[in-house]
Formats: structure tokens, sequence, C-alpha cells
């Protein structure tokens, strides 16, 4: 049964009674390293089976309230999630910062002269909006940032875009095919991501601060994860990584696969790993 269903039904499958854990992520690639490395480090440093849910934000914070995940390792704070952290506040146990300086923006290829867009407010150019063809490109419907992104429209009053909306991968994929041909293109980005190590790409500037400053990554557990499962719950408060590790490391899973990234990281810095179970 799928993590939807189970919150349809009120169902908590038996393996959440039977010691293992549940981690639920969204399909972004953040969210898969942290929460993969997460599943790796649990079953082989405290014994303990993992069941890893994917599934979309909303239905996934949902879960965490309702006890169908034990944790998420994505909740974008202050702002991103906002809306979705309001619902389950004082509902779920806040658990420890993944890592910081987050952040959200839309970018250009870094070829797009400075000159000519430089700050979301150059948008509103005739000759600007014409190289775009009126388009953003954004992700997912339900994802923070498109959110704030449709606010950002609106705030800098670019009445003559589109923000189109689709999946990271496809957003992904339009920039690619948009760079290998010089184009000029605008996507929605964050940070940390591994498309800023194998793209040369820029931020432009935000000066009404419509998509927020540097955010927070945290970890967010069911209620009573603390008290029934205090191993889990202590390692993922513990849990942190400087952003230029973390974007390395997506990089790696990007270009080989996450297992690989996961080992990798694992191998390479033991005395932070270590860290995370010190007492």
């Amino acid at each position: 049964m799928g993590l939807a269903a189970g919150l349809a039904t009120g169902f908590r499958p038996a393996f959440a009674r039977s010691g293992g854990i549940k981690l639920g992520f969204a399909p972004w690639a953040d969210a898969e390293f942290i929460t993969r490395l997460a599943a790796k480090l649990i079953e082989d440093r405290l014994d303990t089976k993992v069941e890893l849910i994917q599934t979309d934000v909303a239905p996934l914070y949902q879960g965490v309230t309702r006890g169908d995940v034990d944790a998420m390792l994505m909740s974008w704070l202050p702002k991103t999630h906002e809306d979705y952290y309001k619902r389950v506040e004082g509902k779920v146990e806040r658990l420890g910062t993944l890592y910081g300086d987050a952040k959200l923006g839309w970018v250009v290829p870094k070829y797009v002269p400075e000159s000519e867009l430089a700050s979301i407010e150059d948008l509103a150019k005739p000759a600007v909006q014409e190289k775009l063809g009126g388009r953003i490109q954004g992700i997912e419907p339900g994802a923070g940032l498109t959110r704030l992104s449709q606010d950002t429209l609106k705030a800098y009053g670019l009445n003559g875009y589109k923000l189109q909306e689709s999946s990271e991968a496809a957003m992904i994929s339009i920039v690619n095919r948009q760079m290998r041909g010089k184009n000029w293109i605008v996507a929605t980005a964050w940070s940390p991501h591994w498309m800023f190590g194998k793209y040369e790409l820029r931020y432009l500037a935000d000066p009404k601060g419509a998509l927020g400053a540097a955010e927070e990554v945290v970890g967010l557990g069911r209620p009573g994860l603390k008290k029934d499962r205090p191993e889990v719950a202590a390692f993922l408060s513990k849990l942190n990584m400087p952003l230029d590790e973390l974007e390395a490391a997506m990089l790696v899973a990007q270009e080989e696969s996450t297992d690989a990234a996961v080992s990798k990281y694992i191998d390479e810095h033991g005395q932070r790993v270590n860290g995370w179970f010190a007492a």
C-alpha cells in the first residue's frame, strides 16, 4: 500500500510496528541523497531496517503527522514550506538542521549578458521577454518554489510571462537542451543542487526578496519518535553537513548512482559520520 492510500484509510503497516523505520522523501535530488544516506547509516550502525517511501510534498507532511512515515528530511524553512509547516506545527517533532544556507531563485546560463539580464526586474524589458518567449521554466505544481515563483511574477508585474510547471527532471532536461543551443532560458532553481556543478549558471538578483532569503533544511519526525526510537531520533538530530559536501555528493549521484554517492561520502567523511553517532 502506498503512502497516499495509507493516509486515506488510516492503516498503519505492520512494518512500522515491527521495529523498522519508514523515511519519506519527495523526488528532489538533495532530499533523495540525504534520505538514502540516513537509511544506509540507520541500517548499518543502528541495525534497523529502513523502508523508503517517495511521494509528493503535501502527503509527506500529512504522513509524518499521522505516523505513516517516521521522519522526513526535507522541510525547507522558514519560507519555502511555510504553508505546509503551519499545518503540522505542534503535531510533529522537529529534529536537527540538515544543512543551512539553502537558497531558492531563478537562474540563467552565464553566457546570458548581465548587462541585459542581471535581475528579475530586467525580465520586464520587451527585448528580454521576446528572447525568453515569455516563459519561466518551473518544477512541480505542489512545490514551495512553484508557489513563491507565482508570487514573484505578481510582485514584479511580469504579466507577459507564464510559469511552465513540470517535474525537476523535465526542468533540467529543458535547461540542458536550451544551453546546448546557447539559447536564453530562465528556470526556477535551488541550492543545493548538482546542476551548479555541471552547468554554468547564475542566479538573477531578487531586489524585492520575493523568493526569500537563506533557508535551513530540517528533519521532522512523527509524534513520539524521540520517545519510541531515541537512537534513531538522536542520529537524525545530529545529521548535518556543509552545503559544498552535499552538492559534491549530489553530482556523484547524478553521474554514477545514489548508492555510489552514499558509499563515497561515508568513506571520505568518516570523522563527520562518526560524530553523528557520538553520545
